[in-house]
């Protein structure tokens, strides 16, 4: 899988920013952990191969 393109970090640090209550100035935060969840996504994914690096 390629690096998370920015709409899927921004659907994903939306959704989490739902989830937390819509807290008010903590946009760069939200956007951290999101990015960061998908790339977590991608390395734990049971079908990559060295091939798919």
């Amino acid at each position: 899988m390629p690096e998370p393109t920015e709409q899927d970090i921004r659907e994903r640090a939306h959704r989490l920013w739902e989830q937390a209550g819509k807290p008010e100035g903590r946009e760069e935060e939200f956007w951290r952990v999101a990015e960061q969840e998908l790339r977590n996504e991608d390395k734990s994914n049971p079908t990559r191969t060295p091939d798919t690096l």
